[in-house]
């Protein structure tokens, strides 16, 4: 039977006036930008985008690609990034400058990637005292030298700093022109495999003190569409980390290219590299467990603090936003 052109008017405006209604009522979805550079527990965030599990958890993220590292954290202070991969420790400086940014996810601590490398002659500590030091200035390789140093009842006093950058501390350090250097892979492996340097410490034996984040802009955050975003995206993050645990040479693969590395080079990487899961991420944001943000907040900022590379005190606790992680893990 025909229906009649003012019936069938008539239905088609029904259908869509539903369809308008059903759209006004499923929340609106909200891409999210998010930083990223060269670090394992960072390029990791590749294996989820090519296993599909941001789409698999309703996550739409976009990742963005920083070749300096350190643009990534002024672009995510400077509101151009909905969140970024950055270090605690980067954190804190504009924490002291009142930016409102959020830890919401550890994605990993180093846990050997960074190394005290010295000559096979150096058997101790007390032997580094007057020593030529090579490494990169105020970065992570100092934090690791003034933890090591102080955990042995030294200062950096007690040793004279080189300042040069990770590659040209290696290159110093293996020509024999300075007597140790703080590197970090693949340079350490690099130093180790040309037999003429060993490692006396390494971030391994300073757990909870590097820890690598996902951080989060606080406008992000009270915006409910991308804050459901970026705990899909947390929630993709496990599966990521389950998945390299499971498929290590698979993910590597995904891994090196993002880089330009080859496997085999890349894979050295991940020993150094405690990647953390749901457990590990509990504990982190737990203010009581020894190796959570809150506990290793005093150190890291006491580093910043006398090397002059931090201005005003931080107020940790406002740099912490459990609440995400807490959505993510409900079933």
């Amino acid at each position: 039977m025909r229906i009649s052109l003012y019936h069938s008017i008539l239905r088609r405006s029904l259908l869509t006036l539903a369809a308008f209604s059903i759209a006004c009522a499923a929340p609106a979805r909200a891409e999210i930008k998010v930083g990223l550079s060269d670090w394992p527990g960072w390029v990791a965030w590749y294996v989820a985008e090519q296993q599909g599990y941001f789409k698999q958890h309703g996550a739409d993220v976009k990742l963005v690609w920083f070749g300096n590292y350190t643009d990534s954290v002024a672009a995510l202070s400077a509101g151009r990034l909905d969140a970024n991969s950055q270090t605690w420790s980067d954190t804190m400086a504009p924490l002291a400058k009142k930016v409102d940014i959020k830890a919401v996810l550890v994605n990993d601590n180093s846990a050997g990637n960074d190394a005290l490398m010295v000559t096979p002659k150096i058997r101790s500590f007390a032997e580094l005292k007057g020593k030529r030091i090579a490494l990169e200035q105020y970065s992570i390789s100092h934090f690791v030298l003034a933890t090591a140093l102080s955990k042995n009842g030294m200062s950096i006093k007690d040793v004279n700093v080189i300042n040069l950058s990770a590659g040209d501390a290696a290159a110093a350090f293996m020509a024999g022109r300075v007597d140790a250097a703080v590197v970090w892979n693949p340079w350490v492996s690099k130093i180790e495999g040309s037999g003429k340097g060993r490692a006396l410490f390494t971030s391994r034996d300073m757990p909870g003190l590097i820890p690598d984040l996902l951080v989060a802009n606080g406008k992000a955050l009270r915006d409910q569409r991308k804050r459901q975003e970026l705990v899909g995206m947390i929630r993709a993050w496990f599966d990521a980390e389950a998945y390299i645990r499971s498929h290590p040479d698979e993910a590597v693969k995904v891994m090196a290219k993002v880089v330009g590395l080859k496997p085999a080079e890349y894979k050295v990487f991940l020993p150094g590299t405690r990647f953390f899961g749901a457990k590990e991420n509990t504990a982190a944001f737990t203010p009581s467990a020894p190796e959570s943000l809150l506990s290793s907040a005093p150190v890291i900022y006491r580093f910043l603090s006398e090397n002059k590379l931090i201005n005003g005190p931080v107020d940790y606790s406002t740099g912490i936003d459990a609440s995400l992680l807490q959505d993510a893990l409900k079933k």
